[in-house]
């Protein structure tokens, strides 16, 4: 797997769920399909008066979440910026083009309500679930450090084997310390819970 594929990948799902968090901290989701995608850049539209659109203003930090029919999970995590006045009109055209229902929605001169935003850095989690063991890599778009996430085997491990009798992907390998192979690791925490010696970490 890699970005450009996961970016296509975005676009055949379409109607992607957009997370940000209110200025109560509470999350907030919804549904967003007015989007164009390129190869290095995702733009979407969005109105003004949306509280999704203040809390971008504000922040600007978003997490994307896709399911495809195949059991595969991208998940987007990125700061989004809106793009220069000068080139607004020029990307809602892109987009009330690629999106004809749009016209039903902001009619005429209405569509100028909206803001287009756009990712450039994200980092990308892709996920499939259609397989034993399941897959999974850390990715990113521009410029963005990819983040570890899950668990890992340290120094203290006593090499008894118990993480690896616990593990329902059986992705942890045998050796002085054992190791747990991260792109098979599920996160679900079970060698953590139950290593005697605590030699688990995990990660984030």
């Amino acid at each position: 797997m890699d970005t450009i594929t996961c970016i296509k990948k975005l676009g055949y799902v379409g109607t992607l769920t957009f997370a940000t968090v209110d200025k109560n901290g509470h999350p907030q989701a919804r549904s967003i399909s007015a989007i164009h995608y390129e190869p290095d850049a995702i733009y979407f539209y969005t109105a003004r008066g949306k509280n999704f659109c203040q809390q971008l203003l504000a922040d600007g930090h978003v997490q994307i979440l896709a399911l495809t029919k195949y059991k595969e999970m991208i998940r987007l995590s990125a700061v989004a910026k809106p793009v220069p006045d000068n080139e607004q009109e020029h990307w809602k055209d892109v987009i009330f083009e690629e999106q004809p229902y749009l016209v039903n929605v902001y009619p005429g001169d209405t569509r100028n309500i909206g803001i287009i935003f756009c990712i450039r850095d994200a980092q990308i989690e892709y996920f499939f679930l259609g397989s034993h063991p399941i897959e999974r890599e850390y990715l990113t778009m521009g410029n963005t450090e990819p983040e570890r996430k899950g668990f890992e085997i340290t120094d203290s491990c006593i090499a008894c084997g118990t993480c690896q009798s616990v593990c329902p992907q059986g992705c942890i390998e045998e050796g002085e310390i054992f190791h747990i192979q991260s792109n098979h690791c599920l996160h679900c925490g079970n060698c953590f819970e139950n290593c005697p010696a605590e030699a688990i970490i995990r990660l984030d």
